[in-house]
């Protein structure tokens, strides 16, 4: 396998496919991560994810719990409050996190280097890849500047927003509808400053200029702020502009600018997310407004969902035509999540981002309705779809994620069990054992917490069969739809 772009996204792929024993070449252009952080916000998802290749422990201390966000109307008053789901936690961690993307990303990269069977290349740029039927070839320029070539029965373009190897391929963006400039501001405030912000995440939905306002980890904070048509993203972009943009909240004395950087956020989609033995996946397939803080958790479910697919094919697990119907499931499954998860990323900026004052008005008073004048918290969990389509099974919680319990001895079930194909029950429908398929038991094998328990009742059966990305492939209520499920997942 051959990964262009070291990024997030390209190091969780490399260190999926890595521990797995695939032989993978993952190459970037520049020579190190960037010192400045991009992302800011992650879920438990991708704890999960990051738990399954043995990071967990390396990056806890750059991770805390994301605060409530608040969000407020025209005159200054609540309309809104996004939060996140209670104990027990689904999936083992805090739903929803902040944390400090340049060291994080160093112990990505960290985990990558134990793996014996991945070579990293930096500072090394890709020229042109090209196919034939039994693989694809890298033409690239070596760090040294001599070109080489690079040989893998698959390549994954992870190369980011502006992909180099999504032109080649031919790949063209479809325009979702969304595009406005913005301000970036990180600031690392001192404790005078510190005191004179809110003690929660902010989003100010105010017609004037709206904006965001995050609480990042230890000292770090986060402004997302508007550009109104005819001001210069460029002067907004300088030191002096930013400070009188943040007057608001702080002055110079009050912290140190961390970074501030105008963008356009664009809702965009790959219109195809595979070309023959080449992939694409994170912002090369995808980029969205920033209102949720699900970029970089893009990124991670496609190389999650792709890599295991992967390994399945590369292993001989499944072949043929069942292989590239596997592979093409891929963006089948990704595309289709992406632009539901943008739509309603897109519905929650409408909501920030109206600037006529009569509408906002109008928007405040029908928010304000809907809640019978007393603001609810909001879980950002409920936001985000299940998978729709692709390699699932057309029954009661088919497509969404399935919980990591706690067993009763503390240890979380992928610990235990493993990330392969698990068919998870309650006891009530036991199965005989099958190649390739954990049986976990939850009666001979208590969890803590009832997590699973309360989702199997939730969509009323009792058993679940879970792919090894952790979406549930199907569900089961008695014993001829359990036999049903395990007939078609064999077919399949």
């Amino acid at each position: 396998m051959a990964i262009t772009g070291f990024g997030p996204a390209g190091a969780v792929a490399a260190a999926l496919l890595g521990q797995a024993g695939l032989k993978v070449w993952v190459g970037d252009r520049l020579p190190d991560v960037h010192e400045i952080p991009r992302a800011i916000a992650l879920d438990h998802e991708i704890m999960r994810v990051f738990q399954q290749i043995g990071v967990i422990d390396a990056i806890a201390p750059y991770f805390e719990p994301f605060t409530n966000s608040e969000y407020f109307g025209v005159d200054g008053q609540l309309i809104r409050r996004m939060t996140m789901v209670a104990p027990p936690y689904p999936q083992g961690y805090t739903p929803s996190l902040v944390f400090t993307q340049p060291p994080v990303e160093r112990a990505l990269r960290a985990r990558v280097a134990e793996l014996p069977s991945v070579t990293v290349a930096l500072s090394t740029e890709v020229r042109q890849l090209r196919q034939d039927a039994d693989g694809v070839t890298l033409d690239i320029s070596c760090s040294d500047g001599s070109p080489a070539r690079v040989r893998a029965r698959w390549a994954l373009a992870c190369d980011g927003g502006a992909s180099g190897l999504r032109g080649q391929l031919g790949i063209g963006l479809v325009d979702l509808d969304f595009d406005e400039p913005w301000l970036v501001v990180d600031v690392l405030a001192n404790e005078q400053g510190l005191a004179k912000l809110p003690a929660t995440s902010v989003q100010y939905c105010e017609p004037e200029r709206p904006c965001t306002y995050v609480i990042g980890p230890a000292n770090h904070r986060r402004w997302e702020i508007s550009l109104k048509d005819g001001e210069d993203p460029r002067e907004a972009a300088t030191p002096e502009r930013t400070w009188a943009l943040l007057s608001r909240w702080l002055t110079p004395e009050d912290g140190t600018l961390w970074r501030q950087s105008s963008y356009r956020f664009h809702a965009l989609v790959a219109e195809r997310w595979r070309a023959g033995r080449a992939f694409i996946a994170g912002d090369a397939a995808h980029m969205q407004p920033p209102f949720l803080g699900q970029g970089m958790c893009q990124g991670v479910r496609d190389v999650a969902n792709l890599c295991w697919k992967l390994i399945s094919v590369a292993r001989g697990e499944v072949q043929g035509k069942a292989a590239e119907r596997l592979l093409d499931s891929y963006g089948a499954e990704r595309q289709a999540h992406v632009r539901e998860l943008t739509t309603r990323i897109k519905a929650v900026g409408a909501v920030i981002c109206e600037r006529d004052p009569v509408r906002a008005r109008a928007r405040d008073a029908r928010l304000l309705a809907e809640c019978g004048g007393v603001v609810r918290d909001t879980p950002r969990q409920d936001v985000l779809p299940p998978l729709e389509t692709g390699l699932i099974h057309p029954t009661p919680g088919a497509g969404t994620l399935f919980p990591q319990p706690r067993l009763a001895d503390g240890t979380l079930m992928d610990r235990r069990h493993g990330c392969g194909w698990r068919l998870v029950s309650d006891g009530r429908l036991p199965a005989d054992a099958l190649p390739g398929l954990a049986l976990i038991d939850l009666v001979h094998e208590p969890e803590a917490d009832a997590v699973v328990a309360t989702w199997l009742h939730r969509h009323g059966v009792h058993a679940a069969l879970v792919r090894p990305d952790h979406y549930t492939y199907g569900t089961a209520a008695d014993r001829a739809g359990l036999d049903r499920l395990l007939d078609a997942w064999q077919r399949r």
